[in-house]
């Protein structure tokens, strides 16, 4: 009967503990290395957007500052069919 308990205890124990222990330690980790492989590029993933300074845009971000107007709205042009091809079969 004891093995029996001492078996339940194991078998809920990694059921149900071990899985969460290893999300936590893996989640710690994780944002370990990516704190430590930012450094080296001025910031952390986990850092948020980097903000506007001297209201110029982040680098790396695109600005566009004119867009041509269109001359006139373009139609769809009605598909009035296409040529026909004889199909044959090859062997």
């Amino acid at each position: 009967m004891k093995f029996l308990l001492v078996l339940l205890v194991l078998w809920l124990f990694g059921r149900y503990v071990v899985p969460l222990l290893m999300r936590i330690i893996l989640r710690h980790l994780l944002k370990k290395q990516a704190q430590r492989f930012g450094q080296p590029f001025g910031g952390s993933p986990f850092a948020g957007q980097p903000h506007a300074r001297n209201g110029q845009p982040p680098t790396g971000e695109v600005q566009v500052e004119y867009v041509p107007p269109r001359s006139t709205p373009r139609k769809p042009t009605e598909f009035k069919g296409g040529e026909y091809v004889e199909f044959e079969e090859v062997k």
